[in-house]
Parts: structure tokens; sequence; C-alpha cells
């Protein structure tokens, strides 16, 4: 089992990657001290997905002073500018994410 921590606005089709995969277990938190709550309760977060936006780059920062052994951060390619300690995934539907990520992880 993968667990990942999304992290972003619940809703729409972030609500359906629960669903997505029933190997992947899927957390959310709808924003940054949320998201670090969760990081230092659960050890077993295999990644995080953040859903993009303006803030990225400052929730990035926050992670990585939070918890500098952190696990691998995703972030949707096309962000514009590329933000350090991050990987882009070229799919742009979270769904699609989720799975690409999972490949990433498994290999």
């Amino acid at each position: 089992m993968i667990s990942i921590l999304v992290v972003g606005e619940a809703g729409g089709k972030l609500d359906a990657l629960e669903a997505a995969d029933p190997s992947v277990e899927v957390l959310f938190a709808h924003g940054i001290e949320e998201a670090l709550e969760k990081l230092g309760r659960n050890r077993r977060i295999d990644a995080l997905i953040l859903s993009g936006g303006p803030e990225t780059e400052a929730m990035v920062q926050a992670i990585r002073e939070d918890n500098p052994a952190h696990p691998p951060i995703f972030v949707p390619a096309g962000l514009g500018l590329a933000i350090p300690h991050t990987t882009p995934i070229e799919e742009a539907d979270p769904t699609g994410m989720l799975h690409v990520l999972k490949g990433k992880l498994e290999a």
C-alpha cells in the first residue's frame, strides 16, 4: 500500500482520487498547516502531491523547514517556473497524476 498526501482544495476531481486505485491510500490536507500536521503525525506517507497554485512554492519551503527528511514532493507540470525540490508530473488530471506518481514510487 502506498500512502499519498494531497495538498489542495478538496472537491471535484481531487475527491475522486480516493477511489482511483485500491492499492493507494490518499490523505487530504486543505492547506499547509494541515499538511504539516499530517506529515508530523503520519510517518507512513510515501509522497506528496501539491495541487498547484500561487502558494505552491511557499508550501514547499514550509515543508522543507518543518521536515528536512520529507517524502518526495510532486507538482503538476506547467506551473511556470520550476520549483526547487519538487518533481513535476506531466499529467494534468489528478487521477492521471496519481497513476504516474505510483509508477515512479514503484520503480
